[in-house]
């Protein structure tokens, strides 16, 4: 209930998980003897895609993009079907910074239409906020929240960008990568930290997810899922780059498969160490036990027993921005939820972002995100629910002018889930893009 309290107020106070516009501490100033960082273990936010040089704040952004691209398994199936889509997607986004409050508000509806599968023609909301205040000189709070209606992964906003990587304890955020089908996403963050001392901090967070297939008939073998998870953490900078910490992470992930809900719910202690070693650099580790507590659905109308285990978790992550580049990587061995599957799972997973200012108008991105999945529950099964995701996207940027842009890009996904019948059949997906988007830009408080 608090959760969703929380929730409710973030979109009350106007609502994006997706826009990455903090840093974790990453492009922080070091030098400073006062204010402590928020370890990337625990901040709850991801690394900045873009170098600093590409960074703005205080802006008033709205414009309109064209893409279209070419899927040689754009429907899913049985046999593989290619297909060209044509997406139209004006944008509006405001970020206001002032000298205790930080936010960025942002709204993308979108229209996809596809050459030959005109039936699977459909539009998309994405509605997005993130907001930071510093409430006193040592409290600060931090609200993110996120809501997307898709049709496919592929039309969400910035898709063709560096992704998104984070420090934290969260596991990949990608399970699996559905065909074309209606999504419904939600995912929220409410986040407080207090510095007592002048190297001490503690604080505390609540996150929510949830995922929704509208139709269950377009994704066999998928289900729906919801999270909702709490954490406390202490940390102490024992140097000017270097801080230590403990935290305690509580998590309730839920799947519905058609044949019964599976519950799975953890207790983490992990310890934390993060390094900065200059401006913009930040290196973290992060490891401790994990406590599993998994409910099975009933099989044959036969309720199976409690899972219960404990499990290391453990994790590392890297970022470096600079003013043309900006590079973050992570590792993570963690329970997380199924993001689709039936159940949570035990997920090793990797993920990688780069971003490159080739030249004044020029950026060239790379990101890449590798996801082992083995289902909490698989002993009981054998292990044939287990699988993997690997997908890599390449993009060049060109800009033209103080408004038109350019892009082209690739991506390149494989996926195998044996007992996933939306994608076992065709588990490969090769999609080439292109977009032009035409902007405006208006500073704000100037």
């Amino acid at each position: 209930m608090l959760t969703r309290a929380c929730l409710s107020l973030a979109l009350l106070m106007g609502v994006p998980a997706w826009c990455q516009v903090y840093t974790n501490g990453a492009d922080a100033d070091t030098t400073n003897d006062t204010r402590m960082l928020t370890p990337p273990p625990v901040s709850g936010q991801a690394y900045p895609a873009a170098p600093a040089g590409e960074q703005r704040a205080n802006y008033l952004r709205y414009g309109l993009s064209f893409s279209s691209a070419y899927s040689d398994n754009a429907f899913g199936g049985t046999n593989p079907q290619s297909d060209v889509s044509y997406s139209i997607a004006p944008t509006i986004a405001l970020d206001e910074t002032t000298s205790t409050l930080h936010s960025v508000l942002s709204y993308s509806p979108g229209f996809t239409f596809y050459q030959r599968g005109s039936s699977f023609n459909a539009a998309d909301q994405n509605l997005a906020i993130a907001i930071q205040d510093r409430l006193s000189p040592h409290v600060t709070l931090s609200v993110q929240d996120g809501l997307q209606k898709s049709s496919s992964v592929f039309n969400q906003p910035e898709f063709g960008s560096a992704g998104t990587v984070s420090g934290g304890t969260e596991g990949s955020g990608l399970s699996v990568i559905p065909p074309i089908s209606d999504l419904l996403t939600n995912s929220a963050y409410v986040g407080v930290s207090y510095q007592f001392a002048a190297n001490g901090m503690v604080g505390a967070s609540g996150t929510f997810t949830n995922l929704h297939y509208p139709n269950s008939a377009e994704v066999p073998g998928l289900s729906d899922s919801s999270s909702q998870g709490g954490s406390l953490f202490h940390s102490l900078r024992i140097s000017r780059m270097h801080y230590v910490g403990v935290s305690y992470q509580y998590q309730r992930m839920v799947s519905s498969p058609t044949e019964g809900r599976s519950e799975t719910q953890t207790h983490t202690v992990f310890f934390f160490y993060t390094l900065y070693p200059a401006s913009g650099i930040s290196i973290s580790f992060f490891g401790g036990p994990q406590y599993s507590d998994t409910l099975q659905p009933p099989i044959l109308g036969l309720q199976l027993p409690s899972s219960r285990a404990w499990t290391p978790a453990a994790g590392a992550s890297f970022s470096w921005q600079g003013r043309l580049t900006g590079l973050a990587m992570s590792y993570q061995h963690v329970i997380s939820g199924g993001g689709g599957l039936a159940e949570a799972v035990h997920v090793n997973s990797g993920n990688v972002s780069i971003r490159q200012q080739i030249a004044r108008s020029v950026s060239a991105s790379v990101s890449g995100v590798y996801a082992q999945n083995d289902m909490v529950g698989a002993a009981l099964f054998g292990g044939d629910n287990n699988g993997h995701t690997l997908s890599g996207t390449v993009s060049l940027s060109k800009q033209f002018g103080e408004h038109l842009s350019f892009q082209l890009g690739y991506t390149r996904l494989h996926q195998d889930y044996g007992t996933v019948p939306v994608l076992a059949s065709t588990p490969d997906t090769n999609r080439e893009f292109v977009s032009v988007s035409y902007q405006f830009s208006r500073p704000l408080g100037r």
